[in-house]
């Protein structure tokens, strides 16, 4: 057999060439429905995995502003009480700690910053500041001062299921979750 009989015999028994017709092979390759179905059922197992795991991860942000604002509470209380010798309930206005979310803008919706922060009683833009997700300042019961001691919350609804995310901070930058909405 000659050299070129080899290769076309080569060529014939891969099926890039089909006997007798001189026709090259229009052999047509790709993904069985079931594997394209395979494929999809593994990426709604991973999405179901993943999707929860997300949102916890974006609530766990949303308090890291807690904890940041919190801490800038307890360092403006500190300034106050060396300035004053005592603690104050009242976070903006005059006698005040001067303390207020960055971007306040009254209150509600339309805040850039999630939890209600400062004490329980008083007055919005005074003594708490609401949120964009306009948890209720009664969630800040907790949260008082005096002349000795303090204690600053943050609350916030996270995910939506009704029950709150609430923070402390008090004299000794204890930081404590008193609700946890992330369980």
């Amino acid at each position: 057999m000659s050299f070129i009989g080899e290769i076309l015999g080569w060529i014939t028994k891969k099926g890039l060439i089909l006997r007798n017709t001189g026709v090259k092979n229009c052999k047509l390759s790709g993904f069985t429905m079931i594997e394209l179905m395979i494929v999809v059922a593994i990426i709604a197992f991973l999405s179901v995995i993943a999707v929860p795991n997300f949102f916890k991860f974006l609530a766990k942000a949303k308090r890291s502003e807690a904890y940041m604002n919190l801490g800038s509470i307890y360092t403006a209380q500190k300034a106050y009480w060396a300035e004053n010798g005592t603690y104050t309930d009242k976070l903006s206005g005059s006698g005040s700690l001067g303390w207020e979310p960055q971007g306040y803008s009254g209150g509600g919706k339309n805040e850039k910053f999630y939890y209600t922060y400062g004490f329980g009683s008083g007055a919005e833009g005074q003594n708490f500041f609401t949120g964009k997700k306009e948890t209720s300042s009664a969630h800040l019961g907790i949260a008082k001062a005096d002349k000795n001691s303090f204690i600053a919350g943050a609350a916030c609804d996270i995910d939506g299921d009704g029950i709150p995310d609430i923070i402390t901070i008090d004299q000794n930058g204890d930081i404590k979750i008193v609700q946890d909405d992330l369980v």
